[in-house]
């Protein structure tokens, strides 16, 4: 398949590294810029945000989340019968408060408004580690899953597909409006489940909690950095907090 990928940090090019050693076509680029990916290390073809989008079948957006509307005017050319997947997640710290999202709107919803696109969303329920290190192939016990919701079952179908092919079960989380059940704050949500285990979380997570715990989870953080005076939380100490907090 031909993939085109719009960011290069660490979503984007891990899901580049894996479709490329699976043998796909793939092109990235950085909404900033082509300049922005001299000297840095990425597998894939290096194009401009405008060639990314010519001849491809899938198009993965991995930009933070409130970078999201600049890159609009690309996603105005993408073909109709290209899949288009966000991968992103909202953390007001981060992106400003919007105030769509803070009134209650789906994340995934507010992209699809921005974007004026359908699409899929994918790869948010995971850290960028995971990806990289944690997928196994289909069969093995206790593989890791990943939450999948769109409102076109062919297009879900196809990136289901590709993440079973990268080394992960896929869940199907519903429709759009559903995908609030994989964001930050929910049991589904960076806690490394498989496909049994993440069915249940879906259905567990609270709407009106999920900011809550999401925002916890980062005070938490705070405070074990603030206690240690160094940035060193291992993969498992961040899996286990999320765990710990998102399933209270």
């Amino acid at each position: 398949m031909r993939f085109g990928i719009i960011g290069a940090g660490p979503i984007g090019s891990n899901i580049s590294k894996k479709l490329v050693k699976n043998g796909h076509d793939v092109k990235i680029a950085d909404a900033r810029g082509i300049e922005r990916l001299e000297g840095k290390e990425v597998t894939g073809t290096p194009v401009s945000v405008e060639d990314v989008i010519t001849n491809i079948d899938v198009l993965i957006i991995a930009i933070p989340f409130h970078a999201l509307p600049s890159i609009r005017n690309v996603v105005d050319k993408v073909g109709e019968e290209v899949v288009v997947v966000d991968t992103s997640n909202y953390y007001p710290f981060r992106d400003n408060k919007i105030e769509e999202i803070e009134n209650g709107m789906v994340e995934s919803v507010w992209v699809f408004k921005q974007l004026s696109r359908p699409i899929i969303k994918a790869f948010n329920n995971l850290l960028a580690f995971t990806l990289e290190n944690e997928g196994t192939p289909e069969g093995t016990s206790g593989r890791i899953a990943i939450a999948i919701a769109g409102n076109d079952q062919s297009q879900k179908q196809i990136i289901m597909d590709v993440v079973n092919e990268l080394g992960f079960d896929a869940v199907d989380s519903g429709s759009l409006s559903d995908s609030w059940r994989q964001q930050p704050g929910t049991p589904a949500y960076c806690t490394e489940l498989t496909k049994d285990e993440l069915t249940i979380a879906l259905k567990k997570a609270n709407k009106e909690k999920a900011p809550l715990l999401r925002d916890k989870v980062m005070e938490r953080f705070a405070e074990l950095l603030a206690e240690k005076k160094e940035v060193a939380f291992s993969h498992r100490d961040v899996v286990n907090l999320n765990k710990e907090i998102y399933n209270s």
